[in-house]
């Protein structure tokens, strides 16, 4: 039986990947901060399901003997390394960002250097890397140009990652994921704050929604699918970096209107914009072109956005305890 060890368990992608390995037979582990054991109705709410079905172990990306434990203990055949501070802000004062991501992916790699340098490992980048972007769609190939400390901090991991690769030898895949979504996707980011506050208007819960700029446009996906796509690039032969992505984009104009249609609102009567909530829009859209894994893995989407914001909002329909009537016939 394999092993996996996931950091970032309990957050959508992992959530996701360890039922995935799971169905597959894997004997799966994951990295949770010690404080998540003290609130694990909130912050263990995406693997309260299968917590009997998986070994939880305390540690921290900033504490480098934490996470040398839990691999020499683990001894794991795959390790998908998830957990990141991903704030996105575009200005440049979240130091904190940069030095938890880089040290913690740095620490990570030389525990499976020095214990388990067999260990297949998959690092999560991130669109956000490519930042300023002088083509769209996006490629393996196109240069990076990171506009945020979380950007910056993931094309430092990245390159690093790319060093461990080629001095050691270990097998390491990069995954450059674009936006995923799924009905466990974190509440502070900006397709949740839309289905939620949607669903709390449509009860009377809420009055209005305010957001930023509506013609920010991404390339959004499904998170399932995504986290196949890590799965399935650590069971190559070689290893190698792969763009994963829909290849369409639709601004988040697009994305509140499917919403509230499907719960028979306008949302014209109900969005609001605030200049606070703004960020500069990409002069080049951030769209991915993953022609690469689909053809080389054989990699594919099975849910469209319309499919993805319907199951977003059934799930929040859900946590207000009602089962009000949606529209899901859109185009």
């Amino acid at each position: 039986m394999k092993k996996a060890l996931i950091t970032g368990i309990s957050g959508q992608d992992g959530s996701y990947l360890a039922e995935l390995l799971l169905e597959k037979g894997y004997e799966v582990h994951g990295i949770i901060r010690k404080v998540s054991f003290e609130d694990a109705r909130h912050r263990l709410m995406n693997i309260a399901h299968i917590q009997d079905k998986i070994y939880l172990h305390g540690a921290s990306l900033e504490n480098q003997l934490s996470l040398y434990k839990v691999v020499k203990d683990v001894q794991p055949d795959e390790c998908y390394h998830l957990a990141a501070m991903s704030f996105v802000n575009y200005g440049l004062e979240e130091a904190s960002i940069l030095t938890t991501n880089f040290n913690g992916t740095h620490y990570l790699l030389e525990a499976i250097r020095e214990i388990v340098p067999f260990c297949h490992l998959y690092f999560a980048g991130s669109s956000e890397m490519f930042g300023y972007a002088d083509i769209s769609p996006q490629n393996e190939l196109t240069p990076f140009r990171p506009r945020s400390m979380y950007g910056i901090s993931k094309l430092a991991g990245y390159h690093l990652v790319n060093i461990y690769r080629k001095r050691y030898g270990i097998f390491i895949c990069t995954g450059i994921l674009y936006n995923h979504e799924s009905p466990r996707r974190g509440f502070e980011f900006v397709t949740r704050k839309i289905t939620s506050t949607a669903v709390k208007i449509k009860i009377g819960l809420e009055h209005k929604l305010i957001l930023g700029n509506l013609n920010a446009r991404r390339d959004w996906g499904y998170a399932p699918d995504y986290v196949r796509a890590m799965w399935m690039m650590l069971q190559q032969d070689m290893p190698d970096d792969y763009i994963v992505a829909t290849g369409k984009t639709h601004s988040v104009q697009d994305f509140v209107k499917i919403t509230f249609k499907m719960l028979n609102l306008n949302y014209k009567d109900y969005v609001v914009t605030d200049q606070k909530f703004y960020r500069t829009a990409e002069e080049v859209p951030l769209s991915g072109d993953s022609q690469k894994i689909r053809a080389g893995l054989g990699w594919k989407t099975t849910k469209n956005l319309t499919e993805i914001i319907e199951e977003m909002v059934k799930e929040d329909l859900k946590i207000e305890g009602l089962k009000c009537r949606y529209d899901s016939s859109i185009i």
